[in-house]
């Protein structure tokens, strides 16, 4: 009966406009996903200019709407995280934190007319994830605590305003998943201030955004396929998503290194050579998006092959020299070539050099991820390899 009403309030509502003004109040939707669309796709090819000119195009049909400001303020998190030179960081930063506050005025301006305008409340939570990663990547946990609180109290709200919104459930697996990977203290007062963590719940929410999102689907999917590459273990079930997303985005190399340590973890090393090699030539190449800042990523990525075919001899060489870097957008890259220099020493049953190297890994700053939950886990219990699979 409501949906009867409401369509019927639009249509005479329409009547009263000029013609070109009723079309463009219907298409407009239509026009702003069409934007948003085109900033996704942009993004996750590595072209950030195209994906910044289409949210741009977003935020022009409505200044007034939260929602263009909001993937405005991703598109220069990712592009902050995967920079290279620290001024282009430093200004995609500041461009980040601006957009974030404009998402943040639009959007409370909104729900403060209405209370239940999920899409309102949605870029309100997008904005607040970019808060919380740059405040992990800041190591500010105070702030990481209280834009988490924010961040679920929004996402209940999206979901009451929105339910049929299935992007919702990416930050909700994102948040159900990761709180549960927190040591004990911390995960307990996580449980308290935001939300319990649950893996498994976790898993399905992601798996729900794969299944069913639209704007958000390519981040769950990339985030479910890392989930149960890294923290999971079981690499088969990120293979075919991985897969499709190297398809869809070739220039994207994030999807190639991914690929790779997938072949090497079903110990297919045939292949994962092959990818190296193609990520080698790209490197030594120099066309964007590849630049040599990402060569101690590709000497991990042979480390770890290297180490999936118990050559650790070899396979240390490779982690050695990844060290040798000190650049803040490979820190993630250092705490897991530390991480696997201490299984390699516990796998030669040299229990002290082996904490040394789980230690410094946890000492990375920066270094936040599933590289220290196994250093943790490992310093409690020695590594041992399984029978069918060392990385695991």
């Amino acid at each position: 009966m409501k949906k009867r009403l409401a369509v019927t309030l639009f249509l005479c509502f329409s009547f009263l406009l000029p013609a070109g003004e009723a079309a463009a109040a219907e298409t407009q939707p239509g026009q702003l996903h069409a934007y948003l669309r085109q900033g996704i796709e942009s993004a996750f090819n590595l072209d950030h200019t195209g994906a910044i000119s289409s949210f741009q195009k977003a935020v022009e049909l409505d200044r007034e709407s939260p929602t263009g400001y909001a993937f405005l303020a991703l598109a220069q998190l990712f592009s902050y995280e995967t920079g290279f030179a620290p001024l282009e960081r430093e200004k995609s930063r500041e461009a980040m934190l601006r957009y974030v506050g404009d998402a943040v005025a639009r959007g409370e301006k909104r729900v403060a007319k209405n209370p239940r305008d999920g899409q309102a409340y949605f870029a309100l939570t997008l904005a607040k994830i970019v808060k919380i990663r740059l405040a992990l990547i800041q190591k500010s946990y105070f702030t990481v605590a209280q834009e988490s609180a924010y961040a679920w109290d929004y996402l209940e709200k999206t979901r009451a305003g929105d339910p049929n919104n299935y992007d919702n459930y990416f930050p909700m697996g994102l948040l159900h998943y990761h709180i549960d990977q927190l040591p004990g203290v911390t995960r307990f007062l996580s449980s308290l201030l935001i939300t319990d963590g649950d893996k498994h719940k976790g898993i399905q929410e992601l798996e729900l955004a794969v299944q069913k999102g639209d704007l958000l689907r390519e981040l769950a999917q990339a985030e479910l396929s890392s989930v149960y590459i890294n923290y999971e273990k079981q690499p088969a079930l990120a293979l075919a998503m991985t897969l499709e997303l190297k398809e869809r985005f070739p220039r994207n190399y994030n999807f190639s290194f991914s690929l790779a340590i997938i072949f090497s973890e079903l110990g297919r090393f045939d292949e994962a050579y092959a990818i190296a090699r193609d990520l080698e030539k790209g490197i030594q190449g120099g066309k964007p998006p590849f630049a040599p800042q990402l060569q101690p990523r590709y000497d991990h990525l042979l480390g770890r092959i290297l180490f999936n075919q118990r050559e650790y001899t070899r396979a240390g060489e490779y982690l050695q020299k990844t060290l040798k870097d000190a650049a803040p957008y490979n820190a993630r890259v250092r705490a897991s070539a530390l991480l696997r220099l201490g299984m390699i020493h516990d796998i030669r049953q040299e229990r002290k050099r082996a904490e040394e190297y789980y230690n410094r890994a946890l000492e990375v700053e920066g270094g936040e991820g599933v590289a220290q939950v196994d250093a943790r886990r490992y310093l409690k219990t020695p590594y041992v390899p399984s029978s069918k699979n060392p990385g695991s």
